[in-house]
């Protein structure tokens, strides 16, 4: 099943960090470090700062789309009090190593991503522009639901003693 379009799609840049490795088996450690406002003037892969051990690259464009029926989600972000991002990077298998797959503010859809063992998923600090965008998001969508609790039929232990169908132990 497909998803609905998001009612919000805001535009930004995802920084990834590049960093020396203190392993025999790879040369580097990739990770996201931070997800811009906006997408800036430059290119995907764009070097932005380094020194000795580490470099941190504008790694491109994405889009962070906010869906209806993950308010609750996304309010529970909110009152952490130091919202997060959810970066996927899926590996390309080429140069550069890395996509950018999504960014999402709903953690559990950002920890879903993490059931994929090729994904690198990190979470970052949420922007505060995106927040403000994200808490009217949540003002004018979200729908309290009131939780229902099931009320079940009582086992009658005498059918079940005696081995009766599923229809005799009401």
């Amino acid at each position: 099943m497909s998803r609905p379009q998001p009612l919000v799609s805001i535009p930004v840049g995802v920084v990834i960090e590049r960093r020396k490795a203190k392993s025999p088996w790879v040369n580097f450690v990739w990770r996201p470090t931070a997800v811009l406002p906006g997408v800036p003037d430059a290119a995907p892969w764009t070097a932005l700062d380094s020194d000795a051990e580490r470099t941190n690259f504008y790694g491109g464009p994405a889009t962070i789309d906010f869906y209806r029926p993950d308010t609750p989600g996304y309010r529970d972000n909110l009152a952490t009090g130091e919202p997060l991002l959810w970066v996927v990077l899926r590996p390309t298998g080429g140069e550069p190593p890395y996509e950018i797959a999504t960014v999402t503010a709903e953690p559990s859809e950002g920890e879903a991503f993490t059931e994929g063992a090729t994904n690198l998923v990190e979470s970052v600090p949420m922007p505060e522009p995106v927040r403000v965008a994200l808490a009217d998001f949540i003002a004018e969508h979200h729908v309290e639901r009131s939780f229902a609790k099931r009320k079940r039929d009582r086992a009658n232990p005498e059918a079940m003693a005696r081995g009766g169908s599923a229809k005799d132990r009401k």
